[in-house]
């Protein structure tokens, strides 16, 4: 029995998954995966990798997730099963590359400036 382990990273969240071969289960962080995410929309991204390699069902998945929010860790899970599959058939590569599901999404929140309110958003300026 092979085992696929892979990390992904999205905004300041870090997700871990093992993937094996099995009947579809999905536990994250020890919760089924339905009650982790509770909205349709993070569902279907977190499995888009496995919608676009016709994967689904194929295999049970295991997620460590932390950091961030909801969005961000469902952008985390989808890199790291992405990664995972990879690890698992390097085949799939091709297909999760077209489908942009390979590349790291490199936007952070930028930093706060001293005299700014937020990172660009200024105080009201005032001429009198």
């Amino acid at each position: 029995m092979k085992v696929s382990l892979a990390t992904g990273r999205r905004k300041t969240s870090v997700a871990q998954v093992r993937i094996i071969p099995g009947n579809g289960n999905i536990i994250v962080n020890k919760i089924d995966f339905f009650d982790y995410f509770p909205l349709d929309v993070n569902r279907k991204d977190a499995l888009k990798p496995l919608e676009v390699t016709q994967s689904v069902g194929k295999f049970d998945i295991i997620a460590k997730v932390h950091g961030g929010g909801k969005s961000g860790q469902t952008g985390a899970m989808q890199l790291a099963l992405s990664r995972a599959l990879v690890n698992f058939n390097e085949e799939l590569k091709s297909s999760l590359r077209g489908a942009g599901l390979l590349t790291r999404d490199p936007r952070m929140v930028e930093r706060k400036k001293y005299g700014l309110k937020k990172a660009r958003k200024r105080f009201q300026f005032s001429k009198r």
